[in-house]
């Protein structure tokens, strides 16, 4: 849960209990002018926040505020906090709008992460008309005004509110037994073409999520032209690519995984299985000799993760990943945020949200075990490797820290604070002229981007601290994205609750260290996550949106290459370029 210091107001504090960046369609907000942004301010973080406080807004809470349930009396006595009244159906229906808006950064349980806990306890003394407000117009920390944006009907919003004042249910398990009763092989490895069947540059397509569409567009990075439209189940999350590119895997928020071979002449889906009810991560094997083989799916519910064949996607093995937070809490729910797959091992490093540790998942034993539990920081989010490959990164957005975890030497190095909320997805790796190698995150609760060392051989004296700490125009950030020819850092800000400035982008200058412009991609959705083709010259973003758009630019001069546009550009979202994603160029 987020932590923050006496100047915030009670109201702000208390509203605080429902932020979350949790994932959004599309608004539709009014045109605005581009305006540019050139700040920049060399200094640590400021104790607007406080990531080492006691993760609780448990007195807060008992706090009274006009209107609400809790300081409501009858006769001098306050009324008991019971849950409202719901029917069986309103129940089953609230399950459903649940899991789709709010699982994801709450829990399934409830007892939060990204977003802060919303059981019983800290929800019945809010009662229901706080609750429905909070979730109507949003909060600064990330969430969106569901009901604002349109995301959500006035009906929905009051059903959420009623809804999160019952216990939370417990989902069902997924054992090995349904897992494979899933798994369908539709093409046999023997049928598949040895070789490239495609004229089209396979390694420069871009595989892009249509969230609400239930699909995956495999469009040519050469060309711009559709390729496929692949259809892959309920809010694809990521995409991941195999080591030799032929293959994307996607997951999706149901757990379903997808593999999608990219050498027949239009790409085709070889087989499905679902290892969990939720999730949103995948990695491919790919330490040499383990090339497509192996593929490993991290549950967000059922708490456990599942390896299956990397060419069939048949199970091979699973293991809980269920234990106490790294300060001896009992959890009933640890759930896989993230994965990386190391070069100098066969190991996949796994970052567990409520316990704190990142697991050593070794793929050459039987059975893959975890040989190793690292224990870092709670609530562990998104992340990705630095310039050499050894060291994991990973920002835990409900701690307002980045961790960083020596996976080659398996020992914790440290952590540190950024910011409110940082989500820089796998973040960007770049030379800085004045600190040599780092790396960086944005903030969904600040506006910021916060600058590490992450260089402890060449600069030591730099690594794994903040050193430059750039103003943004608005808080709201999910993704930034570099490339190794490219002179800018790109930063996007979704989620922001600023008018407009959920459509706005930003570049960084690694050469002269500010913000060097900002500008508005579209006038209607929100722009989100960005992605090079192969050879770094180009960036395309979408505009997340029922009537989507993807817009491409050159990134020497930040002009428009084209803007793709279609009946079926439904809410895209991620975009995924087969070389890059198969050789971690980020």
């Amino acid at each position: 849960m987020e932590t923050y210091k006496s100047r915030a107001s009670f109201l702000g504090l208390a509203l605080s209990l429902l932020a979350a960046a949790c994932e959004t369609t599309s608004g539709a907000p009014p045109p605005d002018v581009p305006q540019d942004v050139s700040v920049i301010v060399d200094t640590p973080p400021s104790d607007v926040f406080d990531a080492s406080a006691p993760d609780d807004l448990g007195p807060l809470l008992d706090a009274p505020v006009p209107g609400d349930r809790a300081d409501a009396t009858t006769d001098g006595a306050p009324v008991d906090a019971t849950p409202p009244a719901m029917t069986p159906e309103e129940l089953v229906r609230a399950q459903r709008v649940y899991f789709d808006r709010c699982a994801g950064c709450h829990g399934a349980l409830r007892a939060g992460a990204t977003g802060p806990n919303l059981q019983p306890s800290r929800t019945l003394p809010l009662g229901t008309a706080r609750l429905r407000t909070t979730i109507s117009n949003g909060t600064p920390g990330g969430m969106p005004g569901w009901v604002r944006t349109g995301l959500m009907t006035a009906e929905e919003a009051d059903l959420m509110a009623r809804y999160i004042q019952h216990p939370p249910p417990t989902p069902p398990p997924r054992p090995m037994e349904m897992i494979r009763a899933s798994w369908q092989l539709n093409v046999p490895v023997a049928e598949r073409p040895t070789r490239p069947m495609t004229t089209r540059n396979w390694e420069n397509f871009f595989g892009v999520i249509l969230r609400d569409a239930g699909q995956v567009a495999i469009l040519d990075g050469d060309t711009f032209e559709l390729v496929s439209i692949v259809p892959t189940g309920f809010a694809v999350h990521i995409l991941r690519s195999s080591t030799s590119g032929r293959y994307f895997y996607a997951i999706g928020r149901d757990g379903r995984v997808t593999l999608i071979d990219l050498w027949t002449p239009t790409p085709t889906i070889d087989a499905v299985v679902q290892g969990c009810s939720d999730a949103r991560s995948v990695e491919a094997s790919r330490f040499p000799g383990y090339e497509d083989r192996l593929l490993i799916e991290g549950c967000y519910w059922p708490p456990q993760y599942v390896v299956f064949d990397g060419a069939t996607l048949e199970p091979r093995g699973m293991q809980s990943i269920l234990s106490d937070a790294i300060t001896g809490e009992h959890l009933d729910e640890v759930r896989v945020a993230s994965i990386v797959a190391s070069r100098f091992e066969p190991v996949w490093a796994v970052s567990l949200k409520e316990s704190g540790f990142v697991a050593l998942v070794d793929y050459s034993q039987p059975e893959f075990p975890v040989v190793s539990r690292i224990p870092a920081v709670r609530f562990l989010h998104d992340g990705g490797w630095d310039h050499t490959g050894r060291y994991f990164m990973i920002s835990a957005n409900a701690s307002n820290r980045v961790a960083v975890v020596d996976v080659r030497d398996r020992r914790f190095v440290t952590s540190f604070t950024t910011g409110l909320g940082p989500h820089p997805g796998r973040a960007a790796n770049w030379q800085d002229p004045t600190y040599g190698w780092v790396n960086a995150v944005a903030h969904m609760g600040q506006a910021r981007l916060a600058i590490y060392g992450a260089d402890p051989e060449g600069s030591p004296e730099n690594a794994w601290r903040v050193v430059r700490n750039v103003a943004l125009p608005a808080a709201g950030s999910l993704f930034i994205k570099t490339h190794p020819n490219s002179p800018w850092v790109w930063i996007d800000s979704p989620v922001s609750t600023e008018p407009n400035a959920a459509r706005r982008i930003c570049v960084y200058s690694k050469a002269r260290g500010v913000i060097d412009r900002c500008w508005f991609a579209s006038d209607h959705g929100q722009t989100v996550h960005f992605e090079y083709n192969r050879a770094g010259t180009q960036v395309w973003v979408s505009v997340w949106d029922r009537t989507g758009e993807l817009v491409v630019y050159d990134d020497r001069t930040l002009a428009e290459v084209t803007r793709i546009r279609g009946d079926w550009l439904v809410t895209p979202t991620g975009k995924f370029n087969v070389y890059n994603t198969a050789h971690d160029i980020y």
